[in-house]
């Protein structure tokens, strides 16, 4: 009885995110066009595919870094680009970005693209099109990102804090996701991106050590797989990959490892142990192709969130992305 109901639940499930992927979490926000560029700068998804695989090639860790610095711009003042300026109480400043890398990168592609289009692409556009590239180079889902966006001039270390760092409820999560018009079902599938990246050890030996001060490991975590986190991050600045299977590929097996409480963040697990996230874990564990195609509608979603709140006075378009202009 138990397992039918299980298997109808997920079959729920999977309707809804069919509905989803071919129904209207595609559109867009009405001030951003996929055309913007067409004749100001139609060089510019060629120069930045172009470099991103330049720099992967070299370094396949900025693929996940990429991604993940695109979320913390987006999880603050909408995607602004507020994340990459350089100042002292900036973001970028805050304890909270310490780990946040692929900044020179797109230094480097805003450089190339101030060549052939001066003062006319925003930053964050720049950093919104080489998450998804970078997506894509290593084996993730393509979707086209519409452009517009302004890049910001308030950029607040405080603020930085806003993002989750892998301790939080799911509660606190679902919240803060549907605070930026996102939902439950883009909290587990956005989580996925977890499925290629590592995590510093600093962020989870609690959970291994000294679980809610109990001074005991966190009884969520596999035995096995417990002694392999115990052995690899004896040291607060060493690092461990998010999924210990298949880490180098973007696949569904970061779900599959949350089934098999091998969850290395205490979100990540939890995700699994929710009642509201659950049956979303158990559908992308056995639905590949599902979760990419919805992959991409929760980028396109997350890419497009914005801050109604800026004017033009507030916005604009940065010539160098580590500071506003003069």
């Amino acid at each position: 009885m138990e397992r039918e109901r299980k298997m109808i639940m997920m079959m729920m499930v999977l309707m809804m995110v069919t509905v989803v992927v071919g129904g209207n979490e595609y559109e867009y926000d009405d001030s951003l066009s996929f055309s913007y560029y067409h004749g100001s700068c139609p060089e510019l998804e060629s120069i930045i595919h172009n470099k991103v695989h330049q720099w992967l090639k070299n370094d396949s860790t900025l693929a996940p870094a990429l991604m993940r610095l695109h979320f913390h711009d987006c999880v603050v003042r909408g995607c602004d680009a507020s994340i990459l300026l350089n100042h002292q109480g900036s973001e970028r400043s805050a304890a909270a970005s310490k780990s946040l890398r692929g900044f020179e990168l797109i230094d480097d592609i805003k450089a190339e693209v101030e060549k052939k289009c001066p003062k006319t692409v925003s930053c964050a556009d720049i950093l919104t099109a080489a998450a998804r590239d970078a997506t894509v180079a290593v084996g993730g889902p393509f979707w086209m990102v519409p452009y517009g966006r302004k890049d910001g001039r308030i950029s607040v270390a405080k603020e930085a804090e806003y993002v989750p760092m892998g301790h939080e409820r799911v509660t606190d999560l679902i919240e803060l996701f549907q605070s930026k018009g996102l939902n439950v079902l883009d909290l587990v599938v956005l989580s996925g991106a977890h499925t290629i990246g590592r995590s510093s050890c600093g962020s989870l030996q609690y959970r291994l050590f000294n679980y809610k001060g109990t001074h005991k490991p966190d009884p969520s975590i596999h035995p096995k797989y417990l002694n392999f986190l115990r052995r690899k991050c004896r040291w607060a600045s060493e690092y461990v990959e998010l999924d210990a299977v298949t880490p180098k590929a973007f696949d569904v097996q970061y779900y599959k490892n949350l089934q098999k409480k091998m969850g290395l963040l205490s979100t990540d697990q939890m995700l699994y142990s929710d009642s509201r996230t659950a049956p979303l874990v158990s559908a992308f564990a056995s639905q590949s192709e599902v979760f990419h195609h919805q992959f991409a509608a929760s980028m396109l979603k997350l890419g497009n969130i914005q801050d109604y709140s800026a004017d033009d006075q507030h916005s604009e378009i940065r010539f160098n992305c580590n500071s506003v202009n003069a």
